[in-house]
């Protein structure tokens, strides 16, 4: 990415204040491609993916594709 390459010029400068412009640039790069800001994908549906799967309500469906 040509903003994250432009962080590393500048921090070889010195200059804060570039250096505060070049990082804005990084931030408005990842939010428009969605990597950073709001969440786009939220469905209003528990999020389970810091769960064992025994312990969600894909259990059964994981014991009939595991056997």
């Amino acid at each position: 990415m040509a903003a994250r390459r432009g962080v590393k010029a500048v921090k070889a400068s010195g200059d804060p204040g570039q250096l505060r412009l070049a990082r804005a640039s990084v931030q408005t790069t990842k939010v428009a491609l969605g990597e950073r800001g709001p969440v786009w994908w939220d469905d209003g549906n528990p999020d389970f993916n810091s769960y064992q799967v025994g312990n969600t309500p894909y259990a059964e469906w994981y014991l009939s594709i595991r056997h």
